[in-house]
């Protein structure tokens, strides 16, 4: 997936700012891994109500882009539960960048290592964060076919 972004310019943010301490409302934290992230750390993912939660959030003025935002719940050093609202869509069942962004937000935070199994609605994902990069891996499944007419 490659390097994440750390720098409030590239991710890009409005203004300078600590990525890794966000001045919003739940502390997060902002990412980049070709395209913004906000990361909220939880105890209870599940109590989080993501359709007014992420659509606020994704909209921060922070976010001159917008944003996508992802709701996480630490279950070890090695694990995490993630929630997605992704930016143009809404809440999804997964994503490679958000839980690239969640992995690299909880292992920058010194709540996990720089490997961990993402879980999210659509399933698991192993994130391992080296020095040349972020890597994914997860099964892959056909979802449907289609054609494009004009």
């Amino acid at each position: 997936m490659g390097a994440p972004v750390l720098d409030w310019q590239a991710i890009p943010l409005a203004q300078e700012v600590d990525t890794l301490h966000l001045p919003v409302p739940g502390d997060p934290v902002a990412t980049g891994m070709g395209n913004p992230h906000m990361t909220f750390f939880v105890d209870d993912a599940a109590a989080v109500d993501l359709e007014s939660f992420g659509r606020r959030n994704e909209h921060h003025p922070l976010y001159p882009q917008r944003t996508n935002v992802e709701v996480v719940q630490v279950l070890s050093d090695r694990e995490i539960l993630l929630r997605i609202w992704e930016r143009g869509t809404g809440p999804t069942l997964a994503s490679g960048s958000c839980s690239c962004a969640a992995a690299v937000a909880a292992a920058r935070r010194g709540l996990t290592g720089r490997r961990v199994t993402v879980n999210v609605p659509g399933g698991q994902l192993d994130i391992d964060w080296r020095e040349d990069g972020v890597w994914m891996t997860a099964p892959t499944a056909h979802v449907f076919d289609g054609i494009w007419r004009e």
